[in-house]
């Protein structure tokens, strides 16, 4: 017992370094999201000010539901909503995949498709600001450099360091000052700043998460119910929806 007390205080710097490994571990996915925010925020804080009106990290409440996203723009050339990723690795997927795959040599990990992600976000946005009508909304997608890019889609999916220019291209004005300056107070307005909010908006995120699996693991669309089965793809195996072409549900 003596022995142990005496390792214990002689290297007491090891346990302190091993307890430090452990707690960036759980954190460390947080600590990379916020990192890939604040530079998308730095990249976006150099747009023409009196153009676009720049929301970082809005929550909104939505029916008996919370939205958080990343960054909106209201400008007047539509209302840009923009969700950013910071994986590192090749990014493969398409357009309308459920999900796409993260590569880093042999290593293989799913993650759920951000444009539908945002597809979510911008019916979000539509419900709280129905008073306004005629709106265009553009979804943009943004993964820093750590990241190589091998996705197909309409959707822009860009890197940070280019949604200035990928902003820019939308140059036909459809949106008055004065209608732009009301959106943009009606979203500040309705941003939900409580950390007991968002708290509960993350846990609401991994129920959904853990209650897709549960159904995908029991071999059960969490789309439509129906049974999914194995079949045969350009890519290898995979279990798709009984129920195709009506659901087109795929799990890889």
């Amino acid at each position: 017992m003596e022995v142990l007390f005496e390792l214990l205080t002689k290297f007491w710097y090891l346990w302190l370094l091993i307890i430090a490994a452990g707690v960036l571990e759980i954190f460390m996915p947080k600590i990379k999201g916020a990192i890939g925010e604040k530079s998308v925020a730095f990249f976006l804080s150099g747009l023409d000010k009196t153009k676009y009106k720049l929301i970082n990290n809005i929550m909104l409440s939505v029916g008996n539901k919370t939205i958080q996203i990343d960054h909106v723009i209201v400008s007047n050339y539509g209302i840009f909503v923009i969700e950013t990723k910071n994986y590192k690795g090749w990014i493969v997927g398409n357009e309308f995949d459920d999900n796409w795959k993260q590569i880093i040599y042999k290593y293989k990990e799913k993650l759920h498709n951000p444009i539908k992600q945002n597809y979510g976000h911008i019916q979000a946005l539509k419900e709280v600001l129905n008073d306004f009508e005629d709106i265009k909304y553009i979804s943009i997608i943004a993964f820093t450099t750590r990241a190589e890019l091998k996705v197909r889609s309409k959707t822009d999916v860009v890197y940070t360091i280019n949604l200035p220019k990928t902003i820019k291209k939308y140059n036909i004005e459809n949106i008055t000052d004065l209608v732009k300056d009301d959106v943009y107070k009606k979203l500040i307005s309705l941003n939900v700043d409580s950390k007991e909010t968002r708290k509960t908006h993350v846990k609401a995120i991994h129920k959904t998460l853990a209650e897709k699996e549960t159904k995908v693991n029991g071999d059960f669309c969490p789309k439509c119910g129906g049974k999914l089965v194995l079949r045969n793809g350009r890519y290898g195996q995979f279990k798709g929806c009984g129920n195709f072409p009506r659901c087109r549900f795929i799990s890889k």
